[in-house]
């Protein structure tokens, strides 16, 4: 499937026809090629979804495979959030390489060497998420140029499974934050007729990147260390689960501040009474509370005894 050609598609590229395929219940809007677009806002109040919060809701859906860690970070206090647009490397080898260069340039109009192409396509708030196979020395496709390029295109920064040159001239740039393997000062060779070192073969197709699977459009979460990808229809559900726990938390930390419970009751199923106490503590916080007025209206809502 990664090297089929399709009408409209490059050899790399995933066809909208494919991309509708792989992401049945993603019921939204999506991009003009299929990718699943999460709506801005829900990417706003991702920001402050934990990795706890988002694994446990994935683990609950039975997504076993979406977090990866053992990174290293530019900008390790910030927060990456944005939907992912994804590339695969392999190893260079250079019968296949030669094709993909003539047809991306001949047929597809694409320019320069294929570590641009998929940047190339890049929009605001999406994050490149990369399977560059972990590769180190003379691996490093992307440095302070292209990562310049990344940032005005996107906001964002990258999670990159492979080695970034130039880290410190990335870091100046500011609001980069992202999430590599390891740091190599070389840069990676693309001479189909001589030194070859990675070979484009998928964009916006199904990723591995270390232990998690990624799919285009995944919104990617990276904080603390750590990066877990969630799938496009679990977004609001990761968000509105995290924004519960959060305001239970607040309540439950005032609570037990005032004295007014022990911490056996707030740590184990609460009573209807508390939760009478909580309902009542949402409406006379609710203009001061760090989640949306709206949502805590809709969480009243729902609420019965």
């Amino acid at each position: 499937m990664l090297l089929a050609c399709c009408t409209g598609a490059t050899a790399q590229q995933i066809t909208k026809e494919e991309l509708l395929f792989l992401t049945p219940e993603w019921k939204g809007e999506r991009f003009p090629d299929g990718r699943p677009k999460v709506p801005d806002s829900i990417l706003d109040r991702m920001k402050l979804v934990t990795l706890e919060e988002a694994w446990a809701v994935l683990r609950n859906e039975n997504y076993k495979h979406q977090y990866d860690e053992g990174w290293m970070t530019i900008n390790p206090d910030s927060v990456l959030v944005g939907r992912a647009v994804t590339a695969i490397f392999v190893p260079g080898r250079p019968d296949i390489h030669r094709v993909i260069d003539e047809k991306g340039h001949t047929k597809d109009k694409r320019v320069k060497s294929q570590n641009s192409w998929t940047i190339d396509m890049l929009v605001k708030r999406d994050v490149y998420v990369v399977d560059q196979f972990g590769a180190h020395e003379d691996g490093p496709t992307i440095g302070d140029n292209l990562g310049n390029s990344i940032y005005t295109k996107t906001g964002n920064g990258v999670v990159y499974d492979g080695a970034l040159r130039d880290v410190n001239g990335l870091k100046e740039i500011g609001s980069f934050t992202s999430f590599f393997r390891s740091y190599h000062p070389s840069h990676h060779l693309n001479n189909p007729d001589g030194a070859l070192n990675t070979t484009l073969i998928g964009i916006n197709k199904p990723t591995r990147i270390g232990k998690a699977t990624v799919m285009p459009g995944d919104v990617v979460l990276g904080r603390d260390g750590g990066v877990i990808f969630v799938p496009a229809h679990l977004a609001e559900k990761v968000v509105k689960t995290s924004e519960i726990v959060r305001l239970r938390d607040m309540f439950g930390h005032q609570r037990l501040r005032e004295q007014k419970y022990t911490p056996g009751q707030i740590d184990s199923r609460w009573s209807p009474e508390i939760e009478k106490d909580f309902s009542a503590w949402l409406n006379e916080h609710i203009n001061d509370l760090p989640v949306p007025k709206e949502q805590i209206q809709e969480m009243l809502k729902s609420r019965t005894w």
